[in-house]
C-alpha cells in the first residue's frame, strides 16, 4: 500500500490558523470563508466543516427510526423524531469530538493530518474547549429530553462510551470498536422512541451499525497509518496490516447479515429490501477499492458511506408508504 500519510494539504506558513482549511475538510467549507474569524477555531472543534461525521452518527437513527415504523404499521418514521436525530447528531458530534481533542491535544501535533487542530495549533485553550463542549452537550441535552422517558435515560447511558473512547487508542488495537459502540446508540434510540423498550430488531440494527462502523473508520485510519506509528496510536489499519481488505470485507459482511434479520424480523417489503441491497453492493464496492488506496483515497471511500447509509434508509422510510400504496 502507498504511504498516505502525508497526502492531506497542510497550511500555508502565510495562512493565519483560524483560516487555514484542515486536511480532511471539505473544500471551501463557509466556516473557512465566511463564518467570524472568532468563532472558526470552536466550529473546527465541533467539526462543523467535516460534516460526514455526525451523518454517520446520524443514520442509524434514521435506520432505526424506519424499522420501528414498518413494525408499527406506520406508512413514514415520525418526522419529529428524524428531525431530533439530525440536530442531536450534530450537537453530540460536536460535543464528542471537543472532548477527544481535549484529551488527544498532545497526541494530534504529532500527526500530519491533525496537528492542524484548533488545539495542538494553539488556537483555543484546553478551558474554552471545555466550556464549549458543556454547551453543546447541554443543549443535546434539551434535545435528548423531548423523547420519551426510557429513551431519555437510554441516551444519558451512552455517555459512558463516549467518555472512555478516546482513551482506547492508547489501549487497544481496536478503538474503532468503541467508536462503534458510540456511533451506532442512535439505532437503539430510534426504536425506542417509538415503542419505549428495546427489541431485537433494535439490537440487530445496533451490531450491525457497530460492524459499520469498524469497517469504515479502518478505512479512514489508513490516512495516518505511518505517523501513528511514530506517535504510538494504535488502530485497526495498524492492527490489520496487510490484510485490511480482508477484515473490512468481514465486518461489512457482518454488518450486511445482521441487518437481513433485523428488516426479516420487522417484516419488510419491497422498498426496505431494495435499499439494503444497493446499501451492500455499495459496501462490496468500497472493499474492491481499498487495496492500493492512498490517503485521499481512502478519505473518498469513508466519506462514500454517507450515501451507502442514506440509500438503506431512504428504503426503509419509504417502505411503509409504498406497501400502503401497492400492497407489496
Amino acid at each position: 500500500m502507498p504511504n498516505p500519510v502525508h497526502a492531506g494539504r497542510l497550511p500555508d506558513a502565510d495562512t493565519p490558523p483560524s483560516d487555514a482549511p484542515l486536511p480532511d475538510a471539505l473544500t471551501g467549507h463557509w466556516v473557512d470563508r465566511r463564518a467570524p474569524r472568532a468563532a472558526r477555531p470552536f466550529l473546527k472543534l465541533a467539526r462543523i466543516e467535516r460534516p460526514i461525521g455526525w451523518w454517520l452518527l446520524l443514520l442509524p437513527c434514521w435506520w432505526s427510526a424506519g424499522l420501528a415504523a414498518i413494525a408499527a404499521g406506520r406508512p413514514y418514521p415520525d418526522p419529529w423524531h428524524c428531525l431530533l436525530f439530525l440536530i442531536g447528531a450534530v450537537l453530540m458530534r460536536g460535543a464528542g469530538c471537543t472532548f477527544n481533542d481535549i484529551i488527544d491535544r498532545k497526541l494530534d501535533a504529532e500527526v500530519a493530518r491533525t496537528r492542524g487542530r484548533p488545539l495542538p495549533s494553539g488556537q483555543v485553550t484546553a478551558k474554552a474547549a471545555a466550556v464549549f463542549m458543556v454547551a453543546q452537550a447541554l443543549c443535546g441535552l434539551v434535545v435528548l429530553l423531548q423523547f420519551n422517558r426510557f429513551t431519555i435515560l437510554l441516551g444519558i447511558a451512552s455517555l459512558a462510551i463516549v467518555a472512555v473512547y478516546p482513551f482506547m487508542k492508547r489501549v487497544t488495537n481496536m478503538p474503532q470498536f468503541v467508536l462503534g459502540l458510540a456511533f451506532s446508540w442512535g439505532a437503539l434510540l430510534g426504536w425506542s422512541a417509538v415503542f419505549g423498550r428495546l427489541d431485537a430488531p433494535a439490537l440487530l440494527v445496533y451490531a450491525a451499525s457497530v460492524a459499520w462502523t469498524v469497517g469504515y473508520d479502518t478505512i479512514y485510519a489508513m490516512q495516518d497509518l505511518e505517523d501513528d506509528v511514530i506517535a504510538g496510536i494504535k488502530s485497526s489499519a495498524r492492527y490489520f496490516g496487510e490484510h485490511t481488505q480482508a477484515a473490512v470485507g468481514l465486518c461489512f459482511a457482518l454488518a450486511v447479515l445482521l441487518l437481513v434479520g433485523a428488516i426479516w424480523l420487522v417484516g419488510g417489503g419491497i422498498l426496505a429490501w431494495a435499499g439494503f441491497t444497493a446499501f451492500a453492493a455499495h459496501l462490496a464496492w468500497q472493499v474492491a477499492r481499498i487495496p492500493g488506496a492512498t490517503a485521499q483515497e481512502a478519505l473518498a471511500l469513508f466519506r462514500s458511506n454517507k450515501w451507502a447509509g442514506l440509500v438503506l434508509a431512504a428504503g426503509l422510510a419509504l417502505d411503509g408508504a409504498g406497501r400502503a400504496w401497492t400492497g407489496l
